[in-house]
């Protein structure tokens, strides 16, 4: 698993993932359109160059052939108390295989050596197993459960919050 900054030209790989139901089943957006896609990849590169980035982004490729097969987010929530949150999305044809595991990880450990973070989280939605996996095998623990954290086309959901301190 490679990592490298997401360009907007990503767009179209992205969308390979982005507009399946299985895919977008636990978010707020999706199925995308085609222009769904652009737009959240056009927004990202944009975040990602303004002069003192707070949220940072890469395309996760497959090693053996360079194919971008998702895409990985490092953001500072709050620099004074050290904190960030990890967010990762991979094409259902890669899950399974380790690869959002060894994507957590590589973004957590940015995150600690990187930009001197204490804590790093993460959220999922309840029923996201293989999210929840993920993240207890980067050794995050499940600090709880925020309600009504996320608004959905169906209404409001649910997700866990997990976290990893950097001294754990």
């Amino acid at each position: 698993m490679l990592l490298r900054e997401l360009r907007q030209e990503d767009w179209k790989s992205i969308h390979t993932y982005a507009s399946k139901e299985e895919v977008s089943r636990y978010q707020s957006w999706g199925p995308n359109t085609e222009e769904d896609t652009q737009d959240y990849v056009q927004h990202l590169v944009h975040e990602v160059r303004q002069a003192e980035p707070r949220k940072y982004v890469w395309a996760i490729l497959r090693e053996s052939d360079e194919e971008l097969i998702g895409v990985a987010e490092l953001k500072i929530l709050d620099e004074y108390h050290q904190t960030g949150e990890v967010a990762y999305i991979l094409h259902p044809d890669e899950w399974g295989q380790g690869i959002g595991t060894e994507v957590a990880k590589r973004l957590i450990q940015e995150g600690f050596e990187t930009f001197d973070l204490h804590r790093i989280q993460a959220t999922c939605h309840p029923e996201n197993k293989g999210s929840i996996r993920v993240l207890e095998k980067c050794g995050m623990q499940m600090e709880g459960r925020l309600r009504g954290h996320l608004k959905m086309k169906e209404g409001r959901r649910d997700s866990f919050l997990f976290s990893v301190l950097n001294d754990e």
